[in-house]
């Protein structure tokens, strides 16, 4: 959320409201709603560690709305999150550790595992489908994180394949 609200408000200044209007403009339903609590907590840390600055407008009949402005530590820090790779492969994954350590306990048959773990995915990727049919076709960002994260459950089915053929 810190580094989305930095890259906002390097473009412009804005308020709370208007930062939470931009991510569901630009990311459509394909992004979990930020909360507009959590926008304006994440803004008051960002003020704290000097990254933006906030200014008091007054309103005509509204109370002072606060309008953030990005700092140059904040530029700094953008930059530095735009420069960085990011996390790559997952190599310590919680379902894979089920996987090898549940049977191992008696809880749990590996292919039960897979099977629960298959419908999951399956049903994420029904979910995934449906939100893509529903997005606006003109909102190209939306359509590529749904895409990307279908991508992403596709490999995992292929995976739990592997798994499957793979582990006793």
């Amino acid at each position: 959320m810190r580094q989305s609200l930095l890259a906002l408000l390097a473009k412009e200044p804005a308020h709370g409201y208007e930062l939470k209007q931009a991510l569901e403009t630009i990311f459509g339903g394909a992004y979990p709603s930020p909360n507009i609590g959590q926008i304006y907590v994440t803004l008051g840390r960002l003020e704290k560690d000097g990254y933006v600055r906030s200014v008091d407008v007054e309103q005509a009949n509204r109370p002072n709305k606060k309008v953030y402005y990005i700092t140059a530590a904040g530029r700094e820090a953008l930059e530095t999150w735009v420069e960085e790779p990011t996390e790559g492969p997952r190599v310590r994954d919680e379902f894979f550790m089920k996987l090898v350590l549940a049977p191992m306990t008696g809880l749990s048959d590996r292919m039960a595992l897979v099977n629960r773990q298959r419908r999951h995915y399956l049903a994420l990727m029904r979910d995934l489908r449906e939100l893509a049919e529903r997005t606006d076709p003109a909102n190209r960002v939306a359509l590529l994180l749904i895409e990307g994260a279908m991508l992403h459950l596709q490999a995992d089915l292929d995976w739990l394949e592997r798994c499957q053929e793979d582990l006793p």
